[in-house]
């Protein structure tokens, strides 16, 4: 008997959840008790919410540890329904902050773990946290996160108030923390400088696990330090920090577990690291980084890789003209390291995803691909307008017929074309942006001049107006107004 109730202890104890459940009856008692709280106003049908309860699990457990901690909760909208008529809740999922109780502000942040601990961390406590013992130091650098310690003799120190800008702009993406102490510096054998400590998670012989700034006290240069040491040689690469990574950057995609297996995890990154270390040490500018396959999986799906199985990682990267390459074959030192090799030598052709060129291509509406987009849009004879559409778009399916009209209107132009292509199939050029289904740009023949997104009227009309105004050269049919002109008779 008592064997079935310790396990049916460890069966609940592994399914606890760090998310706390509010109802009509406890909420403001309960919320009160935190200082901070995030609170998700949900309904168990909602698509939304289901898709967001992992991340927001996620999210809990992480920020139950931070220093200080930050909670997270729930209520149930179906069931507790005062509550939420209370705080206005009409969607779901809807989140709201709150501080001892109190309604604070509308949470409009990330939906996935990363970016709610990020965002919840930066509204939670000082953007440094003082430690005037050398056991406040310890417990902060027993978080296994990166963590930029400033030691200063007083905080009138030029670098002390560089240190405090560049805290209270950056503590989202990092932990600081920053003592007066002399008896502090002391024990830690430092003096009057920032320093970055590297998690043991992350500490390897490639590089050294405590870095100090010794550059010049100049607030753009120590913030770039932090920003560039804080990755290290190969940093952990996630959705929320993705963008923060410099190129030509390559990336190994792998189980990445740094709760699990830690020292799995490592052992690939060891490898990638030392072939890092040996290129870098040849004064080439290349950065590292390892992320986990099924969270980065659409990254591999961009780079035309489906198959994620397996244990080896695969590798994929990115130029500084943000051009996309991938490893071919199975990882290891070898491959990895002329495939690294190859690419900075531009012997490497970039991966594009692209449909066939269609031929011929003669119909008014001219079909853009990956691999003619640059050959007709950025033709120096012609104005194109773009549309980047979905097959499955409701609405580009209601613009089809009119952009069809418009194209037929204008097919015997000879300066400009009328284009469109399917943004899920094909990869999209710098600098055009698709978030949503149809985006629409004007690009002038000119080159040098960027391209215009459009967001006026989607009826003939409103685009003949448009393109009459901004054509480079007048069209001929049709005035700067969008008027039609008038054919001259001849007399016989």
């Amino acid at each position: 008997m008592k064997i079935v109730v310790v396990a049916l202890a460890l069966i609940a104890a592994a399914h606890a959840s760090d998310v706390l459940e509010f109802t009509d009856t406890d909420f403001k008692s309960k919320a009160a008790l935190h200082e901070l709280i995030l609170v998700e106003f949900f309904a168990p049908w909602c698509g939304h919410c289901k898709k967001l309860a992992p991340e927001y699990e996620k999210a809990a457990t992480t920020l139950k540890s931070n220093d200080p901690p930050v909670a997270l909760a729930k209520v149930d909208c179906t069931v507790q329904t005062e509550v939420c008529k209370q705080y206005g809740v009409s969607g779901y999922p809807t989140l709201k902050i709150f501080r001892n109780g109190e309604f604070a502000e509308e949470y409009n942040g990330p939906r996935e773990a990363g970016g709610i601990v990020k965002l919840m961390k930066s509204k939670a406590g000082p953007s440094s946290k003082v430690c005037e013992s050398e056991e406040d130091l310890k417990k902060f650098l027993a978080v296994e996160e990166y963590g930029v310690v400033g030691f200063f003799g007083s905080k009138d120190d030029e670098l002390a108030k560089i240190f405090k800008t560049l805290a209270d702009t950056m503590s989202s993406d990092l932990r600081f923390a920053h003592t007066y102490s002399k008896d502090v510096a002391r024990k830690f054998k430092r003096s009057d400088e920032i320093v970055i400590y590297r998690p043991k998670k992350f500490q390897s012989k490639f590089e050294d696990k405590e870095v100090a700034f010794d550059g010049d006290v100049k607030e753009y240069k120590v913030k770039a330090w932090i920003e560039d040491t804080s990755k290290g040689l190969c940093g952990q690469r996630k959705q929320d920090n993705a963008d923060q990574f410099k190129k030509p950057l390559f990336v190994a995609y792998y189980d990445v577990d740094y709760v699990k297996n830690i020292k799995g995890t490592n052992y690939w990154r060891n490898r990638v690291m030392k072939v890092g270390k040996k290129i870098r040490d040849e004064g080439k500018t290349v950065y590292f980084a390892i992320s986990n396959k099924e969270e980065m999986k659409f990254e591999l799906n961009e780079n035309g890789i489906d198959d994620i199985s397996g244990d080896k990682p695969f590798v994929c990267a990115r130029d500084t003209q943000d051009k996309k390459y991938r490893m071919e074959g199975d990882f290891s030192m070898e491959t990895f390291e002329q495939f690294v090799r190859d690419v900075l030598d531009g012997k490497v052709d970039p991966y594009l995803k692209s449909e066939a060129v269609p031929e011929p291509n003669d119909e008014p509406v001219k079909v853009l691909v990956a691999k003619n987009f640059d050959e007709i849009v950025n033709n120096k004879e012609k104005d194109v307008l773009i549309e980047f559409y979905a097959p499955w778009c409701g609405h580009c399916k209601s613009l089809a017929p009119k952009y069809d009209e418009l194209a037929e209107k204008l097919k015997d132009e000879p300066e400009i074309t009328i284009a469109k292509m399917d943004a899920t199939a094909n990869d999209v050029a710098k600098p055009y942006e698709v978030s949503g289904f149809p985006t629409l740009y004007f690009a002038p023949r000119n080159s040098k001049s960027a391209p215009k997104k459009y967001n006026g009227g989607r009826e003939v009309d409103d685009f003949l107006k448009y393109l009459a105004k901004e054509s480079t050269n007048q069209l001929r049919g049709y005035d700067r107004n969008g008027k039609k002109v008038k054919s001259k008779k001849t007399e016989l």
